[in-house]
């Protein structure tokens, strides 16, 4: 029997009424550019009459994901791809949720027997933007397993401390990563499993590409309660290694229900495009749950290294109508010549990550006669507040609370400050907590008590509330550094760069970059000193390996800033 939240029906649909989480069918209008919401009517509205019930037990892939499958085969649901895919070498892959069920019925087959994985065993994720990477999230999602994804630009220490911290038991890469895995593997006690996604095989790993092609697509989905841990995401903190926040079946399978339905204001007729790297919990938002929550279409293009104008092109060719990305994305597209690229289907445009200047947002608006709505959220939750359709949008501003969440700035002692007046950001927790937000740092209870605050999560951002209830980042409280819509903690650049013998000690501080963007903003106007710049640390580091040539830590940072 379906889960409650699952089953409410379609609005506008014969067969469904209403349905909480998948929102309405509409045809797509390819020319419509109005900023008028398609699955709510206004802000207020929206506030006041979200309401989501979270069942005992819930799973993604069958309540979600199968569902679709279901409408699909009915004939319910627009003829939108599930997934779509391509690359530069004009190689493109595309599924039908029914084809995306069955495939990942197979990896699902896959963990469980080939690699012998249990209900709450570990897998990372180490994989570009190759459609592997998606049919491995919903495998995971599938067999209960927890799924800890990291970005390619990971070192062979990086994985180490990634593999140790997390005991995870399967790591699932490719050629360009698999002989750093081999070089620390004996240094994991817990590692039994390894998945390569290759063309070619290699001693001691599982080729998954032919596992796939004789594994069965018959697998029965795990029942996993609501708030079971269904991932873990490395998120970086102001001292020590990145820390692991796990996240629940209800906190990302329901809560981002927040993001798709009204801040991206998805509907099954939509073709989302978000450029996210696959290591951060921002895919997981909007590359995954947000959008096949309300059966939208998710893009994917496969850039190996950032091009402006190939993202231009692509927005123009293809029929994307929902675009989501950093706000150095949107400031390096618009210093290219955009009056020659015709985006005729682009009808919304949303950034979060790191925050969004009036000038971006003016040249942006100026080009292409569209919006940017800037969001606000972390790795512990799921948006927090955000600029919605039919709202007026203050540039600068991170908008207004989302449905999920009640946003307070609070003082030191967790008092709730007036408008105008800064102080931390804070989500109310006590005496409801919201099913949005992570459910702890694991093996890390201490770190977990100190995000608590009389009745609230403190955030860890600065910023006041004007009297119209926007919300206004200033600043990170503690040493964090944002750039690029990367959160990068200083103790690790610092370690890395006092591993050199040359390098007595060192101390990493930000500095200004126009293009990458700044940590620190006060109101609409960001500060010109004291904000960290990751391209010119990068560009010292790789003078520290030039002046130092054995020193090959850096080497594999070239682009880390996208």
């Amino acid at each position: 029997m379906l889960a409650c939240v699952t089953m409410k029906m379609l609005h506008h649909a014969k067969c469904f009424q209403r349905l909480t989480i998948f929102g309405s069918v509409r045809a797509l209008h390819k020319d419509n550019r109005r900023a008028t919401p398609q699955n709510f009517s206004n802000y207020e509205s929206m506030k006041q009459d979200f309401k989501l019930e979270i069942p005992e037990y819930f799973n993604f892939a069958k309540d979600v994901l199968d569902q679709w499958t279901n409408m699909e085969k009915a004939g319910k649901k627009p003829s939108n791809p599930a997934f779509w895919w391509i690359n530069g070498k004009g190689e493109e892959v595309r599924w039908s949720f029914e084809e995306l069920g069955s495939l990942s019925r197979k990896f699902a087959n896959i963990l469980s027997e080939a690699c012998s994985l249990q209900r709450g065993d570990r897998v990372i994720l180490i994989l570009p933007r190759v459609p592997e990477w998606w049919l491995a999230n919903v495998a995971c999602l599938r067999t209960g397993t927890v799924l800890i994804p990291g970005t390619t630009q990971l070192t062979q220490k990086d994985i180490l401390y990634r593999l140790q911290s997390s005991k995870a038991n399967c790591i699932i890469t490719n050629d360009v990563l698999a002989p750093a895995v081999d070089a620390i593997a004996p240094k994991c006690e817990n590692l039994h499993s390894k998945l390569i996604v290759s063309e070619n095989s290699r001693e001691g790993w599982g080729n998954l590409k032919e596992m796939m092609k004789g594994a069965s697509d018959s697998h029965t989905c795990v029942k996993t309660k609501h708030n079971e841990i269904m991932a873990m995401f490395f998120t970086s903190g102001t001292s020590g290694y990145p820390k692991m926040t796990a996240h629940t079946h209800s906190s990302c399978g329901l809560g981002l229900s927040v993001n798709g339905r009204f801040w991206l204001d998805l509907t099954p007729s939509d073709v989302m495009w978000n450029t996210s790297d696959t290591g951060w919990a921002k895919s997981a938002w909007s590359s995954v749950f947000s959008p096949w929550i309300q059966g939208a279409c998710v893009f994917a293009h496969h850039l190996p290294r950032f091009e402006p104008t190939s993202v231009l092109q692509t927005l123009s060719k293809y029929p994307i109508t929902v675009f989501c990305s950093a706000a150095t994305v949107y400031r390096m597209l618009v210093q290219n010549d955009m009056a020659s690229y015709k985006f005729k289907s682009l009808k919304h445009c949303v950034s979060a990550g790191e925050p969004i200047t009036p000038d971006v947002t003016e040249k942006w608006r100026n080009e292409t006669g569209l919006d940017i709505y800037e969001g606000y959220g972390q790795t512990e939750t799921v948006l927090i507040c955000g600029n919605f359709k039919g709202m007026k949008i203050k540039p600068g501003s991170m908008g207004k609370p989302s449905p999920a969440f009640d946003v307070k700035i609070v003082d030191v002692n967790g008092n709730v400050l007036p408008p105008g007046q800064e102080g931390d950001i804070g989500i109310q927790v006590l005496p409801n907590r919201p099913f949005g937000l992570f459910a702890h740092y694991v093996d890390d209870p201490s770190k977990t008590a100190s995000t608590l605050r009389g009745n609230f999560y403190i955030t860890g951002d600065r910023g006041y509330m004007d009297e119209d209830g926007y919300f206004w980042f200033v600043a990170r409280s503690d040493d964090i550094i944002l750039s690029s819509g990367y959160r990068i903690g200083p103790f690790e650049v610092e370690n890395a760069l006092n591993e050199h013998p040359s390098v007595a000690e060192s101390a990493v501080v930000s500095s200004p970059d126009p293009i990458r963007g700044e940590g620190h903003r006060n109101g609409s106007e960001q500060q010109k000193s004291g904000c960290w710049n990751l391209h010119s640390l990068v560009s010292r580091l790789h003078v520290l390996c030039e002046l130092f040539p054995s020193t090959k830590t850096w080497q594999t940072r070239r682009d880390y800033c996208l």
